[in-house]
């Protein structure tokens, strides 16, 4: 079932703005939502944005006097789909619909006493269609029809007009198709005996039409039954185009992760340690975070913020907290610290507090007098972290 019908009185059919999916006798493999999880570009990406996105805290907040002032959750922030689905597990499953078909859909199962959604119940994406009657928007889930208000619906990569998300899979169905059919001509190939094209040559004498219909027959009998080809010492058997065949498997391999990578908004040296020109190191690892954040991860995070925060009473409102994805060394944590509280916007108490460390004591601030004088204690960031102990 699909997400995508017709609307009323309209002149283009949504299904029409998604390529046709190469048909079935064509050698061509089928992509679907599952079958596109087989090519590993496909599930990388979608792994590593849905973990990343699920693993963020967070938070909500209302404005005070213009500070931004943290208040407590709701239950449906903390368990949205019930006891047994915690928030990790919720965000990860919806954001894993998000990034394949561009829609997350749930049913709101209960409400609070503002009338809020408390219960949301995903659903798997293949499973709804959007109907658009008279202006009017319901949604068929598992053949039982639903009005909006009882449906959680988000959605991504949308067009004007169009009530759902557009879906990655079927605009990348070209490229993943290809990926999977060659996987297919591997398996064929080192487990199931297929033969490449190939020249039979007879080495001894020049074959009638006939003989070489004859021997052309036996020995396409043999292979089909993936029995010997039995013959005298007359016999060459060249496979031409073997090596060529292996050497194209292995390119169209490497340019199916690329392509898929740009479909997914994920980028391939994230998802492919061994992509040609990569060069990732440790040092610049946090600006490669950074600008995968910005660039890739900043416009789904902002959309996800305000999604989640229809589900707070104004003005209140969801942030997740993005520092997670870019948490740095204890060095640099520690030369970033120390530098906030000699420019006094960070005090040593907060400093500490960072890492799961009281206030200095009495007894603490004397030990420094007497080590290093008085007044000229180091900041508390100059120590070690103990392990556990770093901010995130």
């Amino acid at each position: 079932m699909s997400l995508f019908r017709r609307r009323d009185n309209a002149g283009a059919n949504a299904d029409q703005l998604i390529p046709p999916r190469p048909a079935s006798g064509s050698g061509a493999a089928v992509v679907t939502q599952e079958t596109a999880l087989r090519h590993s570009a496909v599930w990388a990406c979608l792994r590593l944005r849905a973990n990343l996105i699920s693993t963020m805290p967070i938070d909500v907040y209302r404005k005070v006097q213009g500070i931004q002032v943290e208040v407590p959750k709701p239950a449906v922030l903390i368990t949205p789909g019930g006891d047994e689905v915690e928030m990790p597990e919720w965000m990860y499953s919806s954001q894993f619909d998000l990034d394949r078909s561009g829609n997350a859909v749930g049913l709101i199962t209960a409400v609070d006493g503002l009338g809020l959604p408390a219960r949301i119940e995903l659903v798997p994406s293949g499973d709804v269609a959007v109907r658009m009657r008279k202006g009017k928007k319901t949604y068929r889930i598992a053949g039982t029809i639903y009005e909006p208000h009882e449906v959680w619906h988000e959605k991504q990569y949308t067009v004007p007009g169009l009530p759902v998300g557009l879906s990655p899979v079927a605009y990348a169905a070209w490229s993943i198709s290809e990926y999977l059919s060659i996987q297919q001509f591997a398996l064929d190939w080192f487990s199931g005996g297929a033969i490449p094209s190939a020249h039979l040559k007879n080495t001894a004498k020049t074959l009638s039409p006939d003989q070489a219909d004859g021997a052309k027959q036996r020995f396409k009998a043999a292979v089909a039954n993936r029995d010997l080809f039995v013959t005298g010492n007359d016999w060459d058997y060249e496979m031409i185009q073997a090596e060529q065949a292996g050497a194209d498997w292995i390119q169209a391999k490497q340019f199916g992760i690329g392509d898929v990578a740009r479909f997914f908004d994920c980028p391939s040296d994230l998802i492919d340690a061994a992509v040609s020109g990569s060069s990732v190191t440790y040092a610049n690892m946090t600006q490669r975070n950074l600008q995968f954040l910005v660039m890739s991860l900043g416009p789904a995070v902002s959309r996800r913020e305000q999604a989640l925060s229809r589900l707070t009473s104004r003005p209140r409102f969801v942030k997740l907290n993005r520092n997670a994805l870019l948490a740095m060394d204890p060095q640099a944590q520690a030369s970033v610290i120390k530098t906030r509280i000699d420019s006094r916007t960070l005090t040593p108490s907060e400093a500490r507090a960072l890492y799961d460390q009281a206030p200095l004591t009495e007894d603490q601030m004397a030990e420094f007098d007497r080590l290093f004088g008085k007044g000229t204690q180091p900041t508390p960031t100059t120590a070690t972290p103990q392990a556990g102990g770093a901010p995130s």
